[in-house]
């Protein structure tokens, strides 16, 4: 009898919190979400980096809510632009030259809660990832720094809109 009661008090309590997640996302009572096309304004343009970020948002929100993604008229809507790609040198050796070198993405999003508008807000969110000067940073690497790059950046943008950190 125990059981059963644990049981239907633990339903009760799932069900009633059905907003939450485990992952700290309160959704509202929004049930869909787009993503508009982030376009690359910055000065180093690298093939693809638009498109590729728009999908880690994508798929983030998808795998951290119940929310369902839409082309238009979404409860929730985020928007932006990629506005800082680049490569600069970080720390020097002795004979002035680069020994370690820095990937930067700078993205500004707006983002919009139709039902619940004190929620907007635009806000740049950015990250980097530190290698070797002696490396070139090309093809797994490349793909490495930029997973580590994205997997942040939507990480924050995702804890400011919908976790609230």
């Amino acid at each position: 009898m125990k059981k059963f009661l644990l049981l239907i008090a633990s339903a009760f309590l799932i069900t009633n919190c059905g907003v939450y997640s485990f992952t700290g996302a309160d959704t509202g009572d929004a049930k869909t979400f787009q993503v508009n096309y982030f376009q690359n304004n910055a000065l180093l343009v690298e093939p693809g980096l638009d498109r590729d970020f728009t999908i880690a948002l994508q798929d983030l929100i998808t795998n951290q809510t119940n929310l369902s993604i839409v082309n238009s008229n979404g409860d929730l809507v985020y928007e932006g632009e990629i506005t800082d790609y680049r490569i600069s040198p970080t720390t020097a050796t002795a004979n002035n030259t680069a020994a370690q070198n820095r990937l930067t993405m700078r993205v500004n999003v707006r983002f919009y809660n139709k039902l619940k508008e004190e929620d907007n807000f635009e806000q740049p969110f950015s990250f980097y990832y530190d290698y070797p000067a002696s490396a070139q940073l090309v093809g797994a690497q490349k793909d490495a720094a930029l997973a580590e790059i994205f997997e942040r950046i939507t990480q924050d943008i995702f804890n400011a809109s919908l976790a609230k950190w």
